[in-house]
């Protein structure tokens, strides 16, 4: 029997979504639709489809079925499923603030709100499973984030210098992050609005203008009230542009989110491989729920100084690894030029997706042709090749 399929993933419809890219990926009809991720993996919500030999088959059945085959014996043992989820973003408006749980902090959440008897689908539920969800991001495209506190000299900075939040300085000054954050995220609608409303005042007409650039908390804080759903009531996610990273990477680079770090995606496309979880506390930029004090006992209270990586390249000059300390994922990079080959054999599950270009991948007998948007799942322990048609891009995900 072949270990080697080919894979059909979900298509994710969310407000901040684009229309084109992922569609265009796919070589499928472009419509008005917000297509927003494109999930590869067997996640109970949307797992991926299959082509066995006896038909179409979800992706999640098919290694509850025999977890040894297809995950490996020692993936199989910790786990017990796939450990992680693999996503294509395209991301045209602000994605929420948020932070994600310790795998301790999911599971504990996790049981109190089943105790509480809280529906998962419920609007208010902050944990939905018991697992963590570390997540890595490579950029396709020139791609923006909000990514942790400022270290503290360029926070007192930005505060000196954004006139309407030079009352807070001395909240930082007494306080640091865990009090400056605590205060405008406890404030009343009417306090946050009496603040912010001069700053959207002052920075509103230069967004119009185009006279904002995109490294400046100016731009994004106009840019959510551009697109809020309503502005009666500011966002106090507001904030947050002023007090945390504004990251840009370019097509390539990447960015480690772990638990505890507060981040947003702002525009861009890119690949993301996260832990197989759904867990979410929220800190602003949406209309969804955001439990304060919840949120304050998991965001890290500390100055983050991003790493951008590169990745490291392989002996082979093919495969670039990103790695991370996140034991439920490991995101590779491959390259091929026009009749190149890359040979592997698979520990354990991989998914593989085609960026760019065209080639075959093969396992003993079995030859699939893969061009762009195009994916496959291989089981453990599957030794192939992938052989350029034409110069290629294919991102991989697995376990390390």
């Amino acid at each position: 029997m072949s270990k080697l399929f080919a894979l059909k993933g979900k298509i994710q419809h969310y407000a901040w979504g684009g229309t084109a890219y992922i569609p265009q990926l796919l070589g499928i009809k472009s419509n008005t639709g917000k297509c927003a991720e494109y999930w590869l993996g067997a996640h109970a919500n949307a797992p991926s489809v299959i082509t066995t030999a006896a038909g179409s088959q979800n992706l999640d059945s098919h290694i509850a079925s025999n977890p040894n085959e297809s995950l490996g014996a020692e993936i199989a043992e910790s786990f017990g499923r796939l450990p992680f989820l693999f996503k294509v973003l395209d991301v045209k408006d602000m994605l929420s603030i948020q932070v994600h749980p310790t795998k301790i902090e999911a599971e504990k959440g996790f049981k109190r709100e089943n105790e509480l008897g809280i529906p998962l689908t419920a609007p208010h539920r902050n944990y939905k499973d018991d697992n963590h969800k570390p997540e890595i991001m490579v950029a396709l495209s020139e791609f923006w984030l909000l990514h942790g506190f400022l270290p503290k000299y360029e926070l007192i900075e930005r505060l000196k210098t954004t006139p309407e939040f030079v009352d807070l300085l001395p909240v930082f000054t007494d306080s640091g992050y865990f009090g400056l954050y605590k205060k405008v995220m406890e404030q009343s609608a009417e306090d946050s609005n009496r603040i912010l409303k001069p700053l959207v005042n002052r920075i509103m007409p230069l967004y119009s203008q185009g006279k904002l650039d995109k490294s400046s908390p100016d731009y994004w804080a106009a840019k959510a009230v551009d697109t809020a759903p309503d502005t009666d009531v500011l966002d106090k996610g507001i904030y947050s542009i002023y007090f945390f990273n504004i990251v840009k990477t370019n097509k390539g680079e990447a960015v480690f989110q772990d638990a505890g770090i507060p981040h947003a995606y702002l525009e861009g496309q890119n690949m993301e491989l996260m832990a197989n979880s759904d867990n979410v506390l929220r800190g602003g930029l949406t209309p969804k729920h955001v439990d304060v004090p919840e949120l304050l006992k998991h965001v890290a209270f500390e100055e983050t100084k991003p790493n951008v990586m590169q990745g490291t390249l392989q002996a082979d000059g093919i495969e670039r690894i990103y790695k991370t300390p996140a034991p439920d994922f490991e995101l590779s990079k491959i390259d091929l030029k026009l009749s190149e080959n890359y040979q592997s054999t698979s520990k354990t599950s991989q998914i593989l997706i085609v960026i760019e270009g065209k080639s075959t991948i093969s396992s003993g007998e079995k030859v699939l042709h893969i061009g762009k948007g195009d994916s496959v799942f291989l089981e453990a322990n599957c030794a192939y090749s992938i052989a350029a048609q034409t110069n290629a891009t294919l991102y991989k995900a697995t376990a390390p």
